[in-house]
């Protein structure tokens, strides 16, 4: 699992489903939910949750994909595994794990200090926690 810390910047609602979005570190973060925790507003610190499963990543990415999250991320580490790599990115101090296909992480010669870009489907975004002010 790998946690980022954002701020409540909107907060949309439609019958049971929430659409959020949160500042973190100067980008943009959205997230589709059935449930809200309880003192979620907007201005709050929360703890977000992603599953490194969840992480998908694209090199040299030029275009558009319905990913709501796309995040800069560097390599900061490639263990290759027997099937599967775990790619450790670093975004703004922060590091986030990647789960990718061993011969995917390969084909795409990760490296350390490689420039990605990191999509998470709005989705796959939790709030574990929300913080004290």
């Amino acid at each position: 699992m790998s946690y980022l810390i954002a701020t409540v910047s909107t907060i949309q609602n439609c019958d049971s489903l929430h659409h959020i979005t949160f500042d973190c570190n100067g980008h943009t973060l959205s997230m589709i939910s059935l449930e809200l925790p309880q003192g979620i507003k907007m201005g709050k610190k929360v703890k977000l949750v992603i599953k490194a499963t969840y992480v998908a990543l694209a090199k040299e990415f030029r275009g558009f994909v319905s990913y709501a999250n796309q995040l800069p991320m560097t390599v900061h580490s490639v263990n290759n595994g027997t099937l599967l790599s775990s790619i450790t990115l670093e975004f703004n101090d922060t590091f986030v794990e990647s789960i990718i296909m061993r011969d995917v992480s390969e084909s795409m010669s990760l490296t350390v200090g490689d420039s990605l870009t990191a999509f998470i489907k709005a989705s796959e975004i939790a709030i574990c926690e929300v913080l004290d002010d």
